[in-house]
């Protein structure tokens, strides 16, 4: 019996060597995105929210940074940690990762504390996972808000921008889409449009609920601009986004925005401003840390929460 080390294995071994050497590179086919985060996947997450919850919610809220309130005027809310949700993860520690499901003002809701930003390192796949879970539940109307620094000198710090339309800047800088990837028909049709993204009737109803509020002076429509991040725009960013007609700028809501109306989800969206834009000798104010956005956002919170609970209101007793 031939030992390991004998000539034929070794001959063996010099034979393999040699096919492997002349062997051309191996070829690698990445995974695309929308197959790691798959229907199945959201399917399953879904799954085990309306399980728990024991609730088909018809409205969606996404808090953004400082608005974390909006999720907490749920009446009896369930909530789920991301951690213990399939396929979620914890957000960075400024964002808390909890999923509210309850009732408002009549209306079942569903609310999301955190995101998966692009900038803590997460895929565009994963980014937008949470809205297509979403529609999985049942979600019809989507209401996202964002804190966002204004371009537009007529807004103040603490106003709110409806968002009319948005100039999608990480798309246009890196070719990156949340719909990149083979196309999952039970989500969307392949090439959605999105002229009219944000629902032109919900804004006008928020305006008429603006000014009931007396908010009708902090409150502006305009256009949203995306940015990678995590830092703030320079000087000149700022003079070039004023020229493509951006009115305030941020790093989410964007890509949400495709997959929600992707999934037939209608979206009202908006930005509270925490920095103002450039005076007239090209100086602002200092773009603010996380605790001072905080700040700024609950000088308003009760105000803009009424807001949106009365825009979910309208919209599920309408006729």
């Amino acid at each position: 019996m031939c030992s390991p080390g004998c000539c034929t294995n070794k001959r063996v071994s010099k034979l393999r060597k040699t096919v492997d050497d002349d062997a051309p590179p191996k070829l690698i086919v990445p995974t695309p995105q929308s197959l790691l985060y798959s229907y199945e996947a959201c399917q399953e997450a879904a799954d085990f929210i309306t399980k728990n919850s024991e609730t088909r919610p018809k409205f969606g809220i996404i808090c953004g940074s400082g608005l974390n309130a909006l999720a907490e005027m749920l009446e009896n809310p369930m909530v789920f940690p991301f951690a213990d949700i399939p396929h979620f993860v914890e957000p960075d520690e400024d964002h808390p990762g909890k999923v509210f499901v309850g009732t408002l003002r009549g209306a079942t809701v569903m609310a999301i504390q955190g995101r998966f930003q692009l900038y803590e390192g997460y895929t565009m796949a994963k980014s937008v996972m949470p809205v297509r879970v979403m529609k999985l539940c049942g979600v019809e109307y989507l209401f996202s808000t964002n804190a966002a620094s204004a371009t537009n000198p007529q807004y103040g710090v603490g106003d709110i921008m409806l968002l009319r339309d948005h100039i999608n800047l990480a798309y246009l800088l890196t070719g990156v889409s949340p719909l990149h990837g083979p196309n999952e028909k039970r989500f969307g049709t392949r090439f959605p449009v999105l002229v009219d993204a944000y629902d032109p009737t919900l804004i006008e109803k928020a305006l008429g609920i603006s000014n009931t509020l007396g908010l009708e002076d902090h409150v502006h429509v305009g256009i949203y601009s995306c940015l990678g991040g995590p830092f703030y725009e320079t000087v000149a960013e700022q003079n070039v986004l004023q020229l493509f007609g951006t009115d305030a700028v941020g790093m989410s809501t964007v890509h949400e925005v495709i997959t929600a109306r992707h999934c037939n989800i209608k979206v009202f969206a908006f930005s509270i401003i925490t920095s103002t834009a450039l005076d007239s000798e090209g100086k602002t104010e200092h773009h603010m840390s996380i605790s001072e956005v905080t700040h700024v956002t609950k000088l308003r919170q009760q105000a803009y929460c009424e807001l949106i609970a009365r825009l979910i209101y309208e919209v599920q007793n309408a006729a």
